[in-house]
């Protein structure tokens, strides 16, 4: 399973790169495809180095010391600990909504962060494996997968805003009444139109692989399965009753989407389904038990 979701999250971000070039030639030729190659590059240089920071600004969150919050750190040790990492910075964000999130370019350079909802709503085991599932993804390193999709996805989503510009503006080559510069305006006022929605549908087919292989992670390093399923089934149920305010371009970090919509189409969904997480989780507590 592990290896399955790193080559469908290795095939997303390879499908991610290919909408960006098409995009970039789409709307400027071969010399656009070079111009988006080197926005990404430049865009991801960015993330690489300030998303953590940006993610926790967003979030609202704080950092707190050991003397400020003496039993968190300690669980957060120990469950570093048995996840084989270095200690994180340690976060709480102030707000009823219970849910986590892990941000940091690498283990060296992780932070973790909880509300202060979810410490009054689990017991123990349960926030125990609720870390464990967050510094899974630091030692899976999708902290930093999901920063670089993020920023390709937002990539193409300027240079298709660009694209639009330059077609508002007689852009897109070609004289209106040749054959080919018709051609050439269409295909890419279909990119402009079909790049950011195919962009947003990868980049949220990665977030889900991920959070699969975070449970995972996170029910072998705190050996509880069944303590993540609870978890998240309390978690899901009330973050629908108390949605946080927080932009939607950090929901995907989070444990449960904090922004507690329902209805959406399962295609535009930020994280899989809680009952299929929770099925997982109850079938690998049962072949460890067998």
């Amino acid at each position: 399973m592990a290896s399955h979701n790193f080559f469908k999250t290795m095939a997303l971000l390879t499908a991610l790169t290919v909408v960006l070039m098409i995009c970039g030639r789409a709307i400027a030729g071969p010399s656009g495809m070079v111009f988006a190659f080197l926005v990404a590059i430049g865009m991801n240089f960015f993330s690489y180095w300030y998303s953590d920071r940006i993610a926790l600004a967003m979030a609202g969150a704080r950092e707190v010391t050991e003397d400020e919050a003496p039993e968190l750190h300690r669980t957060v040790a120990r469950v570093a600990s048995e996840a084989g990492l270095p200690m994180p910075r340690v976060y709480i964000v102030t707000n009823d909504s219970p849910n986590a999130f892990a941000t940091g370019r690498d283990p060296q350079h992780a932070a973790v962060a909880v509300t202060s909802g979810i410490l009054r709503i689990l017991d123990h085991s349960e926030l125990e494996a609720v870390l464990a599932h967050e510094l899974g993804h630091v030692r899976n390193r999708d902290t930093l997968i999901m920063a670089v999709t993020a920023t390709v996805a937002g990539a193409i989503v300027m240079i298709a805003r660009v694209g639009q510009m330059a077609m508002f503006f007689g852009g897109f080559g070609g004289r209106s009444d040749d054959r080919g510069g018709l051609g050439d305006a269409a295909v890419g006022l279909l990119m402009i139109i079909l790049a950011p929605i195919a962009a947003t549908i990868i980049q949220l087919a990665i977030s889900r692989a991920r959070e699969f292989e975070a449970d995972a992670t996170g029910a072998r390093i705190s050996g509880q399965p069944l303590a993540l399923a609870s978890a998240l089934e309390k978690l899901e149920a009330v973050s629908h009753a108390r949605p946080m305010a927080v932009p939607q371009t950090v929901a995907h970090l989070f444990i449960v989407n904090p922004l507690g919509g329902r209805g959406f189409e399962e295609l535009f969904r930020t994280h899989p389904s809680t009952e299929e997480r929770v099925a997982r989780l109850r079938a690998m507590a049962n072949r460890l038990a067998a």
